[in-house]
């Protein structure tokens, strides 16, 4: 790659109205282009792509029905959304590209398809992705203050609120809208707060959640966020699974009823157990995610993440004591894992473990810790070894949602991340 990629910066939130407003500030600068796929009519096979451009001589608009063969989400990005970013990268008068993301638009999920989905090839070119073209400048969260945390501890689904991409999208708002914060490098607040106590419960989840993004009050210019963003910005990056579950060293302690809870375990979970436990994991909590050992998938690292009443876990590839000491295998993983391994590694067992941690807001940090704690196999269960434990019952299979009841079987094949039911870590799996 011969030429410098054009910024690009995420604007993304649960309202429109709020997101479109952030992002029309950021149309002050010249050479600026804000896109926003409109996918509201995407169960009919059509999106509405919108571009406003600041010029010299004022701000121009172009809307555009975009008709797909398949309507999801998956080919709004294939097929439209990342294309347009690499046209638009290249013309000379566009200096940054603005994306204000419809509600279902995960910012994680786009960011992975910028990084990682080859594009269409042209002659005689080499494969390229629209992260040749592109980088992510920062992702901007806005945030409801009055409502963004009902919303993220609640159990409504995207559908409940009109913001289903398809008629099959069986998202939580919860989900999305812990998804959005989590991935931001700043969160833009927007109106006022229901009240001083709920302000400092609010602030209370986000100091925790993201602890190193940076938090913008309401009139604060967007231009000033984006120039304090610091090098710990994640600016896209993805996550793995194996990365430390406590970066940017969030508060520990209690502050208004919020607390982190953080559960480590040198010993496996009993299936039918955790399965119970779970229910604590998902009421009065905002959100959850972590590592699992579980008994009846001895040499599987399963990844558990969950927010509001909604929950997933999805195998994310073997345990490292489960490869061969080979050099060739090792080298392939990245080196803070392979230290982290190193730290905690058990003769008999290896690098298993089991690592959570739980935002709770409405449930005490001791019963989040009893539960757990009672779901991990006794001292005669452990006793019994991989044979025994092969043979307990496992309501999880390959991957598990809740609410069960929801749940539907699932190949247990990696599924394209840019669907709206998988997150990067389980494609990754």
């Amino acid at each position: 790659m011969d030429h410098p990629r054009t910024p690009l910066v995420l604007v993304t939130g649960l309202h429109r109205d709020l997101t479109a407003h952030a992002a029309e500030a950021l149309l002050d600068r010249t050479g600026t282009v804000v896109v926003h796929h409109d996918v509201s009519a995407l169960g009919q096979g059509v999106v509405v792509r919108t571009e406003r451009g600041r010029t010299a001589t004022g701000v121009t608009e172009a809307t555009t029905a975009v008709e797909l063969a398949h309507g999801c989400l998956s080919c709004t990005l294939r097929c439209d959304l990342l294309p347009l970013l690499r046209a638009l990268a290249r013309r000379d008068d566009v200096q940054r590209i603005v994306l204000h993301l419809d509600p279902a638009l995960e910012p994680e999920h786009l960011c992975w398809a910028i990084a990682e989905v080859v594009l269409d090839p042209e002659p005689a070119a080499e494969p390229e992705t629209a992260g040749d073209w592109v980088q992510v400048e920062a992702v901007l969260a806005v945030v409801a203050a009055a409502s963004w945390l009902a919303d993220a501890s609640g159990d409504d689904d995207l559908a409940d609120r009109g913001l289903a991409a398809t008629p099959d999208d069986e998202r939580t708002l919860a989900q999305v809208a812990v998804g959005q914060v989590a991935c931001a490098d700043a969160v833009l607040l927007a109106g006022p707060p229901a009240g001083a106590w709920e302000r400092a419960r609010l602030d209370a989840v986000l100091d925790r959640l993201v602890p190193v993004a940076l938090r913008a009050d309401p009139g604060v210019p967007v231009e000033r966020v984006l120039a304090e963003l610091g090098p710990d910005a994640r600016r896209g990056r993805g996550v793995s699974p194996h990365d430390p579950l406590l970066t940017g060293q969030p508060p520990l302690g209690e502050d208004c009823g919020v607390q982190l809870v953080h559960v480590v375990a040198d010993r496996p979970f009993h299936p039918a157990r955790l399965h119970d436990a779970l229910d604590t994991v998902l009421d009065g909590v905002v959100c959850s995610r972590g590592r699992l050992w579980l008994a009846t998938q001895h040499d599987r690292v399963l990844w558990l993440e969950s927010a509001g009443s909604g929950l997933r876990i999805g195998d994310s590839g073997p345990w490292l004591a489960t490869l061969p000491d080979d050099a060739g295998e090792w080298a392939a993983v990245g080196p803070q894992r392979r230290v982290a391994a190193t730290l905690r590694w058990d003769p008999v067992h290896g690098d298993r473990h089991s690592e959570l941690v739980v935002l709770a807001h409405r449930r005490p940090a001791g019963a989040v810790t009893t539960a757990l704690t009672a779901a991990l196999l006794t001292d005669a269960e452990l006793a019994g070894g991989p044979a025994a434990w092969s043979t307990l019952p496992d309501p999880f299979g390959s991957r598990h949602e809740d609410p069960c009841e929801a749940t539907t079987p699932v190949d247990p094949t990696p599924a394209d991340p840019t669907t709206p039911h998988v997150t990067p870590r389980e494609e990754r799996s």
